[in-house]
């Protein structure tokens, strides 16, 4: 299921396909989120003006 909804968003770039591979490779990809500890904000994502 995991290479088939890759597959499907690489083809398409359809958002719920890579929604789903996410969720069916259960997190094993080293999520940015994985690292942060108890407390302690990820701020990778913020914008700086």
């Amino acid at each position: 299921m995991r290479d088939f909804s890759w597959k499907v968003f690489t083809m398409t770039g359809d958002v719920d396909a890579y929604l789903l591979y996410k969720q069916a490779s259960g997190g094993q990809q080293g999520e940015p989120d994985a690292d942060a500890q108890d407390g302690e904000e990820d701020d990778t994502d913020l914008i700086n003006f």
